[in-house]
């Protein structure tokens, strides 16, 4: 364990390109969801012809899948990512998180996406072939709430993120939701700089986060966890599978 200020430089530091998190290891933990995730896109991509991955970050979580279908396309917005995940899938395309998508209509299968910004559910609803279907896990409403709070005081929740709000935006685009599952998820950062990180990371989390502006909370955060050896909050999740008729 090194000083504050070695700590808080160390998170600081660390590259921000892709979205794998091996570099928490030893440092935060989160437990997972019981679905897993990356089995089922794994089963689901080695059965279709056609799939797009949206937003897909590093496109490290695809690329995992042992078999990928014959047309293989994602997109990702933020050029870092792209670049990253130009190296890992086979068609890589830049495009705005919530739309439009590059893309003719009725083009694919199936539509995946993990953690997304937005879910542009009526271009998903477009190019997706009848039958098709979207399957995604996503951050669910009031996420790690007490690392918010405790960086800058009690904040509203917003349900924009929330169950209802999905199954009444894919219901509104035409689509069918056959799977609707939420769950809460153990949080622990174990030093400062691992919350330095997420927080660079994660930006949703503490919106406009630097060191400099939150040095005295972080400060605050390196006594409590110095005192309780970590530092503990909640994520939301929910799986969402949803059938275009």
């Amino acid at each position: 364990m090194g000083t504050f200020e070695e700590l808080v430089a160390e998170g600081a530091a660390v590259p921000l390109e892709g979205w794998d998190f091996t570099w928490f290891e030893g440092r935060a933990t989160e437990e997972r969801p019981p679905w897993g995730y990356a089995s089922l896109i794994a089963a689901r991509l080695g059965a279709v012809s056609s799939a797009l991955d949206l937003q897909t970050g590093g496109g490290e979580v695809t690329a995992s899948a042992p078999v990928l279908p014959s047309l293989m396309a994602a997109t990702e917005s933020w050029p870092p990512n792209a670049l990253v995940a130009a190296k890992n899938l086979p068609f890589v395309v830049r495009a705005p998180d919530d739309g439009p998508l590059p893309f003719r209509g009725s083009s694919f299968d199936l539509v995946i996406s993990r953690h997304p910004v937005v879910t542009p559910w009526g271009e998903i609803a477009r190019v997706l072939r009848s039958g098709g279907t979207y399957f995604s896990q996503q951050i669910g409403a009031g996420t790690n709430r007490e690392l918010t709070d405790f960086m800058m005081g009690p904040q509203p929740v917003s349900e924009a993120r929330g169950v209802a709000v999905a199954r009444a935006s894919a219901e509104a685009a035409g689509m069918e939701v056959v799977r609707l599952e939420p769950v809460s998820l153990r949080v622990a950062f174990f030093d400062v700089a691992a919350v330095v990180h997420f927080l660079r990371k994660v930006l949703w989390t503490v919106p406009g986060f630097t060191v400099e502006g939150y040095r005295g909370r972080l400060l605050d955060m390196h006594a409590h966890i110095q005192e309780h050896g970590e530092f503990v909050c909640t994520s939301t999740r929910f799986l969402v599978e949803a059938r275009k008729p």
